[in-house]
């Protein structure tokens, strides 16, 4: 299981989750691939000091990619999707 500073990797800044942002005040995160919800509510609470209601995961599938006539796979990783009590704010979002 992850650390609390660990089950965070960055916040996904991108036209999707900046859409969805502004219409449902949600913010997403690429996490640990190994942590759970429970954690994530947690390390989010924790790392920017603010309630968490919900928390959706979802697993992204690793891309094939090509070098030459070798092929492999990027790695898998998780997304999670948080929404935050009425009024609270993430600030690295709002710049």
């Amino acid at each position: 299981m992850p650390s609390i500073q660990r089950t965070v990797v960055r916040p996904l800044v991108t036209e999707k989750s900046s859409a969805a942002f502004q219409d449902r005040q949600e913010y997403t995160f690429e996490v640990h691939p190994d942590a759970t919800k429970a954690t994530i509510r947690q390390a989010i609470e924790s790392l920017f000091g603010v309630k968490v209601t919900g928390v959706w995961t979802a697993q992204q599938r690793g891309k094939p990619r090509r070098m030459g006539n070798r092929v492999g796979l990027r790695p898998r990783w998780k997304k999670a999707i948080v929404k935050l009590r009425q009024g609270d704010t993430i600030e690295i979002f709002e710049g």
